[in-house]
């Protein structure tokens, strides 16, 4: 048992540090227009956003620990919305910067996950996400969303425990598209409420009562960001 364990533990040791090859130019494409079939149409989008809905709470959960604040719960809603609550100061820049995480933390993490993707590290990749997953599942208050975190979790770890070298790739490929595609389309879904006067309380309109700095400017930040990101997240991918 002694033996079998000391040969277990640096064998998953060196697939989560260890480097994968990349997978073939069409295999890149492919998953950026699957990515893409998923992001652009209104019924698929409705249905997959719940994925970026994960990473937009998470992020203002994240910023908000890191910040010094207290989480106490997250909450994910089946129309795609969520809310983060943290206990702290009601001003101040930690606020600012849990409030500002929500709109940049998907595509950031696109774009982390690109960097991770060009450097080899597709394991590292899948463990990382289903460890932030499992993270998050401990915050999350309602059954729905705890349902959505357990799905998606355990969709990471089967594809990284079960699969083989090339499904892995093409699977994490397709997730750091959509990361950064899916990451694009909020802020504008942002904008055009708030055109028709909806969305009074949304990530820009409480950064705006915080910093006294228009909620156009957030909103401009949001587009940035996203764009930002996907630009070089996708020369990244695409080894450009």
């Amino acid at each position: 048992m002694d033996s079998t364990a000391s040969t277990a533990l640096p064998d998953i040791w060196d697939r989560l540090v260890g480097t994968q090859p990349d997978p073939d130019l069409w295999v890149v494409l492919a998953t950026a227009v699957a990515a893409l079939a998923v992001v652009v149409p209104h019924n698929l989008w409705r249905i997959a956003r719940n994925a970026i809905t994960i990473a937009h709470e998470g992020g203002h959960g994240l910023i908000a620990l890191l910040t010094g604040r207290r989480l106490t719960g997250i909450r994910l809603h089946s129309d795609t919305s969520g809310l983060t609550v943290s206990r702290g100061k009601p001003h101040g820049m930690g606020m600012i910067l849990t409030a500002a995480a929500g709109y940049t933390a998907p595509p950031l993490l696109g774009l982390g996950g690109a960097a991770l993707l060009a450097a080899g590290h597709i394991t590292l990749l899948l463990w990382v996400a289903t460890a932030l997953l499992v993270a998050m599942l401990v915050m999350i208050r309602n059954a729905y969303g705890a349902l959505t975190v357990i799905i998606t979790g355990g969709t990471f770890l089967l594809v990284s425990w079960l699969a083989g070298p090339q499904v892995q790739a093409a699977f994490a490929y397709a997730v750091v598209w959509f990361l950064l595609l899916g990451g694009v389309r909020p802020a504008f879904e942002l904008q055009a409420k708030r055109a028709r006067g909806g969305a009074g309380d949304s990530d820009a309109d409480q950064l705006a009562r915080l910093t006294h700095a228009p909620a156009g400017l957030w909103l401009f930040l949001f587009h940035a960001v996203s764009l930002c990101s996907l630009m070089g997240g996708g020369r990244w991918l695409l080894g450009v």
